[in-house]
């Protein structure tokens, strides 16, 4: 298991911060750094303020949004960034939700999994070498017919020839269709006991496609907060858990709530929702339970955080993406102690 840094989004206030965990992971040796987008920042032209800054690691985005881009745009940014960082980009994409799509984009969220596919096809038609991009689907066509638009090629290469995709995907038809079609996972919520259940749905989109769980990443972004107190660091990250469960989606189309539910929150996960749509943000962190936090977040001292890596790794994540949450350390501090976690684990041994 690799570990990661994940930034989440920009402009935040904590921008300055954000780079130094950047600048920490690759001094550390991490694999990658990650970064999101909703309707603030865009992930791209931070993937590629952070690679100027940092030599060796990784960029990727986690995600961008489908509804945001045409596939050709991604394609587009997708080998510009891969050249400009030297051969180090990673496609995170996900179709965001219903609200974000339909109320920031324009974009009507109808058939995702049917949307995704096509989105997939055409990124990866565009990014193969001397190859015109011409497509009849369901929901792109290029070129248009009956005009003039042409099939094109993209003029910019990127250095691989195999720039890594990955899905952001939480429900079950979405977990096997990032089995099917991509080369890794982008997980929230991931926990060691409910884990392996989505590992089974993305291991059968493998062997849908005639593969194997072999070279697939599953990466999780995992809240991590260090302190003597496991309890007490649980409250720092009630308000991200808060704003997923509670408020991320409408109340009827809510994939993160649906998540709660499936790994056995029904109850938790109705009250939270309830109070945070009332407004009452303080009731709704105050009724996430503790399990479900420890379950998918690392919190604790350092021998403690350990043990939750080794779990995380024995539950089938191949990378862990550190949401670095304020605590008693520092976010670059927090770095170092997972660092000291993953070594006091074993993990930086090599595989026998």
């Amino acid at each position: 298991m690799k570990l990661g840094v994940n930034l989440g989004y920009w402009g935040a206030g904590n921008d300055a911060a954000n780079l130094e965990l950047a600048r920490e992971a690759d001094r550390l040796g991490w694999s990658s750094v990650w970064v999101a987008e909703a309707y603030g920042s865009d992930a791209a032209t931070v993937l590629a303020w952070v690679a100027a800054q940092t030599e060796q690691i990784d960029i990727g985005s986690a995600i961008f949004q489908i509804p945001g881009r045409s596939p050709a745009m991604t394609a587009m940014t997708a080998a510009t960034l891969d050249t400009l960082s030297g051969g180090r980009f990673r496609l995170g994409l996900g179709v965001s939700g219903p609200q974000v799509s339909e109320g920031w984009h324009g974009v009507k969220f109808d058939k995702p999994l049917a949307r995704t596919r096509e989105y997939v096809d055409i990124v990866r038609m565009a990014l193969e070498r001397k190859r015109r991009v011409s497509y009849d689907g369901a929901h792109y066509t290029l070129p248009l017919p009956d005009g003039p638009g042409k099939a094109l090629m993209l003029t910019v290469h990127p250095v691989r020839d195999h720039i890594p995709t990955y899905l952001a995907a939480v429900g079950p038809k979405n977990l096997e269709l990032a089995g099917e079609i991509a080369d890794g996972l982008l997980a929230i919520f991931y926990s060691t006991e409910f884990g392996p259940e989505q590992l089974e749905l993305v291991r059968a989109g493998r062997e849908k496609a005639g593969k194997t769980m072999d070279g697939f990443d599953v990466v999780a972004t995992v809240p991590v907060v260090v302190g003597d107190d496991p309890e007490e660091c649980a409250n720092a990250v009630r308000w991200y858990a808060g704003l997923y469960v509670g408020g991320m989606g409408s109340r009827e189309q809510n994939f993160y709530n649906r998540l709660a539910v499936r790994m056995g929150y029904a109850d938790e996960a109705a009250e939270v929702q309830e109070k945070y749509l009332r407004r009452d943000y303080e009731g709704a962190y105050a009724a996430l339970p503790f399990e479900f936090l420890d379950r998918t977040s690392l919190l604790g001292p350092v021998e403690r955080i350990a043990e939750g890596l080794r779990a995380l790794a024995d539950a089938g994540v191949t990378t862990v993406a550190v949401a670095a949450f304020p605590g008693e350390r520092s976010g670059t501090e927090t770095l170092q102690a997972v660092d000291e976690a993953y070594r006091l684990a074993g993990l930086d041994a090599p595989a026998q």
